[in-house]
């Protein structure tokens, strides 16, 4: 018996997709892929962090839905690069302990409101940043 194996080549439409850069996943489990020049793959890890409250899940996919939607790289203000900084820092908090200290609660709620009220606020932004600050708010009391 040989121990030698050959991987089989790719013929027919597979030869011609392997020829052009194409792929193909049989089955993922975990993880992320982006394709293309201008592909972003973003994966979030919910396993290991504390159990979340239905106020502090609400909270969280509001925050990450503001996050992907503020301008990132050159094209944002010194008002979205702050306001990027306290999601960044609200989501940690959250997806590591399960909660977060009213403190930073506060700090947000005022950075989201004063980035509503300036010119930097994107149309397609302000559904998710409204509900960042009701989230907030509900959780303040």
């Amino acid at each position: 018996m040989s121990e030698n194996s050959t991987s089989p080549q790719p013929s027919g439409s597979d030869a011609q997709d392997a020829a052009g850069g194409g792929f193909v996943i049989g089955s993922m489990s975990g993880g992320s892929i982006a394709t293309g020049r201008e592909g972003r793959a973003v994966s979030y890890n919910t396993t290991g962090g504390a159990a979340l409250d239905t106020a502090h899940q609400e909270l969280l996919t509001a925050v990450r839905e503001l996050l992907a939607e503020l301008p990132e790289g050159a094209g944002r203000g010194a008002d979205e690069a702050a306001l990027r900084d306290e999601l960044v820092g609200l989501r940690d908090e959250i997806t590591g302990s399960g909660t977060a200290e009213q403190g930073r609660l506060t700090r947000v709620l005022g950075s989201v409101r004063r980035w509503l009220g300036s010119q930097a606020a994107a149309a397609g932004a302000v559904a998710s940043a409204t509900a960042v600050v009701q989230g907030i708010a509900q959780l303040l009391g």
